[in-house]
């Protein structure tokens, strides 16, 4: 590690992140390849405070490895910060993910202490469970898991043309209701375990980006109320690298009065078939095991099927 030059991230690493991630895929197999388009996206994240916290180690122009702390918008009793990183291949195994983890750990203390001093801290890592060596790395530091998240997938093959129940009707996305698509967003998930309410800001660097794809983002409403959502996203890398069109559907969400009645269902239905008509290949989503709205179960009999499995690993520091 000593020959290693240690600093914080900037927008102008964009491309070696890109490196870093897209060398680690070649081994840790995830299904995550990225454009430094992508991880620019990242990098200027309103709430990732890159010169507090983050940190990268370079050797020469190669990223080796990197850590970056996500804090959030709001927090109430708990505050949950994301940390993020990875360590490239063919650095691993010299103490640098454990330098990484330290060094975030400590981050998080520091823009915690700044945005919500007053509520519990709590630190996150989400990471697919196949990845080896991560659950050793995270438990010698004192994580232990909470929570698990599925990734699951449509092959878009044998779609049903159930309709909408009377009374609502579906929208593409436009400049128009983008609004209504955040404030439905947010609404609905209140009731989902860690989120919080997207600002502006936020929601144009993680949602209207250049991964959106508004063609296949749909709002649902009833007499003119906006009352669910479907978000779908796109990643260039990932076809580049497979071949595979993948419509994403990054978030879903129905207001709490509106579930239970078959309308997210058709919600999720009417977007399965314009990805399909649209030339997608398949669809996805990741959706928490243990959500009480009872998600799993929906997308299940809507024809996903689990594929792999995250872990959210936590630390109360």
């Amino acid at each position: 590690m000593h020959d290693l030059t240690w600093r914080p991230l900037a927008p102008q690493d964009a491309q070696a992140s890109a490196d870093l991630l897209n060398a680690m895929e070649t081994v840790d197999g995830i299904g995550e390849n990225y454009t430094a388009e992508d991880t620019l996206q990242e990098l200027i994240d309103p709430y990732a405070d890159l010169e507090r916290a983050s940190l990268a180690a370079f050797d020469g122009d190669v990223m080796a490895g990197y850590m970056k702390i996500r804090f959030k918008p709001s927090a109430e009793e708990i505050h949950r910060v994301f940390l993020d990183g990875g360590v490239h291949p063919a650095y691993r195994r010299r103490g640098i993910g454990g330098a990484l983890v330290d060094a975030g750990v400590a981050a998080a203390k520091v823009v915690h202490a700044l945005h919500h001093p007053d509520a519990k801290l709590v630190v996150d890592v989400n990471r697919p469970e196949r990845i080896a060596g991560l659950a050793e790395l995270v438990r010698s530091r004192g994580f232990v898991p909470v929570r698990y998240f599925q990734r699951m997938e449509h092959s878009l093959s044998a779609l049903d043309a159930s309709e909408l129940p009377d009374g609502f009707v579906v929208e593409p996305w436009s400049e128009r209701n983008d609004e209504d698509f955040r404030a439905v967003r947010n609404a609905a998930y209140r009731d989902y375990w860690g989120a919080v309410p997207m600002p502006v800001e936020l929601w144009r660097n993680k949602i209207t980006n250049q991964t959106f794809q508004p063609e296949a983002s749909f709002l649902l409403r009833e007499e003119g109320v906006a009352v669910g959502m479907l978000v779908t996203m796109w990643w260039e890398a990932d076809t580049e690298a497979t071949g595979v069109r993948d419509a994403h559907f990054m978030a879903i969400g129905t207001l709490r009065e509106y579930r239970r009645r078959g309308v997210a269902s058709a919600l999720m239905g009417h977007a399965l078939r314009a990805a399909a008509e649209q030339g997608y290949d398949r669809a996805s989503l990741n959706v928490d095991s243990a959500d009480p709205s009872g998600a799993f179960g929906v997308f299940e009999k809507g024809g996903f099927v689990p594929t792999m499995r995250y872990v959210r690993w936590a630390l109360e520091a």
